[in-house]
Protein backbone atom coordinates (compact mmCIF):
# COMPACT_ATOMS: atom_id res chain seq x y z
CA UNK A 1 0.00 0.00 0.00
CA UNK A 2 1.45 3.33 -1.11
CA UNK A 3 0.54 6.98 -1.52
CA UNK A 4 -0.52 7.28 -5.15
CA UNK A 5 -0.06 10.98 -5.91
CA UNK A 6 1.04 14.38 -4.62
CA UNK A 7 3.90 15.44 -2.35
CA UNK A 8 4.18 12.04 -0.63
CA UNK A 9 3.79 10.01 -3.84
CA UNK A 10 5.15 6.44 -3.67
CA UNK A 11 5.67 6.52 0.12
CA UNK A 12 4.89 3.02 1.45
CA UNK A 13 2.16 2.98 4.10
CA UNK A 14 1.78 0.66 7.05
CA UNK A 15 -1.53 -1.17 7.38
CA UNK A 16 -3.36 -2.81 10.23
CA UNK A 17 -3.20 -6.59 10.42
CA UNK A 18 -6.16 -8.77 11.30
CA UNK A 19 -9.34 -10.31 9.97
CA UNK A 20 -11.47 -7.36 11.10
CA UNK A 21 -9.47 -4.93 8.96
CA UNK A 22 -10.16 -4.14 5.32
CA UNK A 23 -7.87 -1.38 4.05
CA UNK A 24 -9.00 0.61 1.03
CA UNK A 25 -7.12 -0.92 -1.90
CA UNK A 26 -4.73 1.21 -3.94
CA UNK A 27 -6.89 0.85 -7.05
CA UNK A 28 -10.00 2.01 -5.14
CA UNK A 29 -8.09 5.03 -3.79
CA UNK A 30 -6.77 5.74 -7.28
CA UNK A 31 -10.28 5.65 -8.74
CA UNK A 32 -11.59 7.85 -5.92
CA UNK A 33 -8.92 10.52 -6.34
CA UNK A 34 -9.17 10.44 -10.14
CA UNK A 35 -12.83 11.36 -9.76
CA UNK A 36 -12.29 14.19 -7.25
CA UNK A 37 -8.96 15.43 -8.64
CA UNK A 38 -10.35 18.85 -9.50
CA UNK A 39 -11.84 19.39 -6.04
CA UNK A 40 -9.14 18.13 -3.67
CA UNK A 41 -6.76 21.12 -3.74
CA UNK A 42 -7.68 23.40 -0.83
CA UNK A 43 -10.55 21.13 0.28
CA UNK A 44 -11.60 20.42 3.86
CA UNK A 45 -11.63 16.61 4.02
CA UNK A 46 -13.21 14.30 6.61
CA UNK A 47 -12.02 10.67 6.73
CA UNK A 48 -14.56 8.75 8.85
CA UNK A 49 -13.54 5.21 9.90
CA UNK A 50 -9.99 6.20 8.91
CA UNK A 51 -8.29 2.84 9.60
CA UNK A 52 -4.65 3.22 8.54
CA UNK A 53 -5.32 6.81 7.44
CA UNK A 54 -4.44 6.01 3.81
CA UNK A 55 -7.36 7.95 2.28
CA UNK A 56 -6.89 11.06 4.41
CA UNK A 57 -3.12 10.98 3.86
CA UNK A 58 -3.71 10.76 0.11
CA UNK A 59 -5.87 13.89 0.43
CA UNK A 60 -3.11 15.70 2.38
CA UNK A 61 -0.53 14.63 -0.20
CA UNK A 62 -2.68 16.06 -2.98
CA UNK A 63 -3.15 19.46 -1.37
CA UNK A 64 -6.21 19.29 0.89
CA UNK A 65 -6.30 22.33 3.18
CA UNK A 66 -7.42 20.31 6.20
CA UNK A 67 -7.97 16.63 6.95
CA UNK A 68 -9.79 15.24 9.97
CA UNK A 69 -9.21 11.55 10.65
CA UNK A 70 -11.78 9.75 12.81
CA UNK A 71 -10.74 6.41 14.26
CA UNK A 72 -11.75 4.61 17.47
CA UNK A 73 -9.32 1.65 17.38
CA UNK A 74 -6.12 2.45 19.31
CA UNK A 75 -4.00 0.15 17.13
CA UNK A 76 -5.26 1.93 14.02
CA UNK A 77 -4.54 5.31 15.63
CA UNK A 78 -0.90 4.24 16.13
CA UNK A 79 -0.71 3.23 12.45
CA UNK A 80 -2.14 6.62 11.37
CA UNK A 81 0.60 8.41 13.38
CA UNK A 82 3.20 6.06 11.86
CA UNK A 83 1.98 6.83 8.33
CA UNK A 84 1.81 10.58 8.97
CA UNK A 85 5.43 10.41 10.13
CA UNK A 86 6.51 8.41 7.04
CA UNK A 87 4.89 11.02 4.79
CA UNK A 88 6.44 13.91 6.78
CA UNK A 89 3.14 15.27 8.02
CA UNK A 90 4.36 14.52 11.56
CA UNK A 91 7.92 15.02 12.83
CA UNK A 92 9.76 11.78 13.57
CA UNK A 93 10.07 12.62 17.28
CA UNK A 94 6.27 12.64 17.47
CA UNK A 95 6.17 16.44 17.65
CA UNK A 96 3.38 17.86 15.55
CA UNK A 97 4.45 20.37 12.93
CA UNK A 98 3.53 23.98 13.63
CA UNK A 99 1.84 24.19 10.24
CA UNK A 100 -0.21 21.05 10.97
CA UNK A 101 -3.34 20.88 8.85
CA UNK A 102 -4.78 17.63 10.18
CA UNK A 103 -6.54 16.38 13.30
CA UNK A 104 -6.98 12.82 14.58
CA UNK A 105 -10.19 12.38 16.58
CA UNK A 106 -9.99 9.24 18.73
CA UNK A 107 -13.69 8.55 18.68
CA UNK A 108 -16.48 6.64 17.02
CA UNK A 109 -18.05 8.29 13.99
CA UNK A 110 -21.32 9.47 15.55
CA UNK A 111 -19.62 11.10 18.54
CA UNK A 112 -17.04 12.69 16.22
CA UNK A 113 -19.80 14.26 14.11
CA UNK A 114 -21.25 15.90 17.24
CA UNK A 115 -17.84 17.17 18.36
CA UNK A 116 -17.01 18.58 14.92
CA UNK A 117 -20.41 20.30 14.71
CA UNK A 118 -19.85 21.88 18.13
CA UNK A 119 -16.50 23.18 16.84
CA UNK A 120 -18.25 24.62 13.74
CA UNK A 121 -16.27 22.60 11.20
CA UNK A 122 -17.46 22.35 7.62
CA UNK A 123 -16.27 19.90 5.01
CA UNK A 124 -16.10 19.85 1.22
CA UNK A 125 -15.42 16.11 0.93
CA UNK A 126 -16.32 13.32 3.35
CA UNK A 127 -15.16 9.73 2.91
CA UNK A 128 -17.25 7.10 4.72
CA UNK A 129 -15.81 3.58 4.82
CA UNK A 130 -17.21 1.62 7.79
CA UNK A 131 -16.69 -2.11 8.26
CA UNK A 132 -18.89 -3.66 5.58
CA UNK A 133 -20.66 -6.13 7.85
CA UNK A 134 -21.57 -3.79 10.71
CA UNK A 135 -24.53 -2.01 9.09
CA UNK A 136 -23.32 1.49 9.98
CA UNK A 137 -24.23 3.26 6.74
CA UNK A 138 -27.79 4.29 7.66
CA UNK A 139 -27.05 5.87 11.05
CA UNK A 140 -23.77 7.43 9.97
CA UNK A 141 -24.98 8.98 6.72
CA UNK A 142 -28.26 10.18 8.21
CA UNK A 143 -26.40 11.80 11.12
CA UNK A 144 -23.94 13.36 8.68
CA UNK A 145 -26.77 14.74 6.52
CA UNK A 146 -28.33 16.42 9.59
CA UNK A 147 -25.08 17.56 11.22
CA UNK A 148 -24.55 20.94 9.57
CA UNK A 149 -21.01 19.83 8.71
CA UNK A 150 -21.45 19.77 4.93
CA UNK A 151 -20.59 22.72 2.72
CA UNK A 152 -23.22 23.59 0.11
CA UNK A 153 -21.39 21.78 -2.70
CA UNK A 154 -20.01 18.97 -0.52
CA UNK A 155 -19.46 15.44 -1.75
CA UNK A 156 -19.97 12.45 0.54
CA UNK A 157 -18.33 9.33 -0.85
CA UNK A 158 -19.10 5.93 0.61
CA UNK A 159 -17.14 2.76 0.01
CA UNK A 160 -19.21 -0.42 0.22
CA UNK A 161 -19.31 -3.96 -1.15
CA UNK A 162 -20.69 -4.05 -4.69
CA UNK A 163 -23.46 -6.43 -3.60
CA UNK A 164 -24.64 -3.97 -0.94
CA UNK A 165 -27.02 -1.54 -2.61
CA UNK A 166 -27.24 1.72 -0.68
CA UNK A 167 -30.41 3.86 -0.81
CA UNK A 168 -30.63 6.77 -3.26
CA UNK A 169 -30.86 9.22 -0.39
CA UNK A 170 -30.15 9.62 3.31
CA UNK A 171 -32.20 12.57 4.50
CA UNK A 172 -30.98 15.46 2.30
CA UNK A 173 -28.03 13.49 0.85
CA UNK A 174 -28.85 12.31 -2.67
CA UNK A 175 -26.76 9.87 -4.72
CA UNK A 176 -25.23 11.37 -7.85
CA UNK A 177 -23.28 8.40 -9.20
CA UNK A 178 -21.89 4.98 -8.31
CA UNK A 179 -18.65 3.41 -9.50
CA UNK A 180 -17.74 -0.30 -9.15
CA UNK A 181 -14.06 -1.21 -8.70
CA UNK A 182 -13.63 -4.97 -8.31
CA UNK A 183 -15.59 -6.08 -5.25
CA UNK A 184 -15.79 -2.52 -3.94
CA UNK A 185 -18.20 0.21 -4.94
CA UNK A 186 -18.01 3.99 -4.46
CA UNK A 187 -21.28 5.90 -4.14
CA UNK A 188 -21.12 9.69 -4.43
CA UNK A 189 -23.74 11.71 -2.52
CA UNK A 190 -24.37 15.45 -2.45
CA UNK A 191 -26.70 17.53 -0.29
CA UNK A 192 -29.94 18.55 -1.98
CA UNK A 193 -30.06 22.29 -2.57
CA UNK A 194 -32.55 24.28 -0.51
CA UNK A 195 -34.46 24.99 -3.75
CA UNK A 196 -35.04 21.28 -4.40
CA UNK A 197 -35.47 20.20 -0.77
Amino acid sequence: MRVIGGTAKSTPLASLKGAQVRPTLDRVRESLFNQIAGEIGGARFLDLFAGSGAVGIEALSRGAAEVVFVELNSRAQAVIYQNLTKCRFLDSEGEEKKSKNWILLKSNALHALKVLAERHHQFDIVYVDPPYAKGLYEETLTALARSGLLADAAQVITEHHHKTALPENYDKLIVAKTRKIGDACLSFYSPASSDSA
